[in-house]
């Protein structure tokens, strides 16, 4: 492709695609581990993944494999029957997690749509309909259909949709909040062991711990929103593991296939006759081409230790940021994360996405949380010189930022 072709693309996009996302002017064409190709035949750094996508890295061989040989035999039954990679799938997930059930679906949006009305169909099956609350804390991002968006905790997302009811936002890291709206009403604390999109913000210690003590004691569900910290990306294979707890429910999407679209609710035995034949469902859930591939995407990552290389790794990437935060007090604030989901918070005065687009220049590409954190969250096989290359880049744009300070 050239320059000219990739032009001619970009002006297709932007005359026929809807215009709901901020694209830049260039078109990806390839991707190989840690790189991506555009168009005009520019090389990038990926250190985003896809938001924590791809943690693998792209068209890794165990992917493309198993793509080719499932779509070769079989690529999409209804969920009338069952399908063998999906059985496995499922027996997969929850023998490593300890859950006891699994439902599958596409995206982490569907996931937390799951999540959501098995806590409601709960305890309507209990007689408690009028348990249907949820609360969920601002700055928290769920997704983007009308359960997700009502659960999501930044007012910039909900904007224009109308009511919607349901949810109870308190602050994050705030217990007492929590149990002061945490009645009967309430069916449900729905919370992400790290808040992704609003800005990579762990839970304060204890607060984990602290809501399974408070949900468990007033009979309400614990549901945990692993889409963006799942799968190895903190350093152990569930982020609320750090804190030693386990939610009655989870969701998990993103890294789980690798880059191939696949959504999961996990849930503990109690609520495995919450959703009743009939009461839920999804088309594609749980085919055979994504069962398989996200099966091929957990035994490389055992095959390769990559929980414990997202651990060392993410510690690493942890101390070079630190080091970018001294290097640059006047562009930077602070940064913060767990493993391989890490953020280099810039000062509010500085134009997150010129630095975002500065970067993309210079050859790494990566995400803007929150507002004004950096989002780091790389594959989890990414190699520590790629680290430092991706570091040494982020170095040079801040301190031509500094300079315009």
């Amino acid at each position: 492709m050239t320059a000219e072709e990739q032009a001619a693309l970009v002006q297709l996009g932007q005359t026929y695609l809807y215009p709901n996302y901020r694209q830049p002017p260039l078109v990806l064409v390839r991707g190989e581990g840690r790189r991506l190709w555009d168009g005009a035949g520019k090389c990038y750094l990926d250190l985003y993944a896809g938001i924590a996508v791809t943690a693998l890295g792209h068209a890794h061989p165990d992917v493309v494999q198993a793509i080719r040989a499932q779509a070769e035999r079989l690529s999409h039954v209804a969920n009338y029957f069952y399908n063998e990679p999906n059985v496995l799938l499922a027996r997969d997930l929850c023998q490593r997690t300890g859950y006891a059930r699994a439902f599958f679906c596409n995206s982490g949006t569907e996931a937390i749509e799951a999540l959501l009305k098995l806590a409601r169909r709960h305890f309507y099956a209990q007689g408690q309909a009028q348990r249907y609350h949820v609360i969920a804390f601002e700055r928290s991002f769920h997704g983007r259909t009308m359960g997700a968006l009502a659960a999501t905790g930044q007012a910039g997302y909900r904007e224009g949709f109308g009511p919607l009811a349901g949810v109870i936002h308190v602050p994050f890291g705030d217990l007492e909040a929590v149990a002061a709206r945490l009645d009967d009403s309430v069916a449900a604390v729905l919370v992400e062991p790290v808040q992704g999109e609003g800005g990579v913000l762990p839970a304060p210690g204890g607060f984990l711990s602290q809501l399974r003590g408070l949900t468990s004691a007033r009979g309400a569900l614990l549901l945990g929103d692993e889409i963006q910290t799942g799968v190895g990306r903190t350093g152990r294979f569930l982020g609320f593991e750090h804190a030693g707890v386990q939610p009655d429910a989870i969701a998990l999407a993103k890294g789980l296939g690798g880059g191939f679209p696949i959504g999961a609710m996990l849930c503990q035995k109690h609520l495995e006759g919450a959703l009743p034949p009939g009461s839920h469902g999804s088309t594609f859930g749980g085919n055979p081409l994504a069962s398989a591939v996200a099966r091929a995407v957990l035994q490389r990552i055992d095959a390769d230790g990559l929980i414990e290389r997202a651990r060392d790794s993410g510690a690493y990437l942890g101390e070079r940021l630190a080091e970018l935060v001294r290097r640059h007090p006047k562009s930077t604030e602070t940064s913060r994360g767990v493993g391989l989901l890490r953020a280099l918070v810039l000062n509010p005065v500085v134009d997150a996405r010129k630095v975002l687009e500065a970067l993309r220049n210079a050859g790494v590409l990566l995400t803007v949380a929150g507002g004004t954190a950096l989002r780091f969250s790389p594959a989890l096989n990414i190699e520590k010189s790629e680290i430092d290359e991706g570091i040494a880049l982020v170095d040079t744009v801040l301190d031509g930022i500094d300079r315009e300070l």
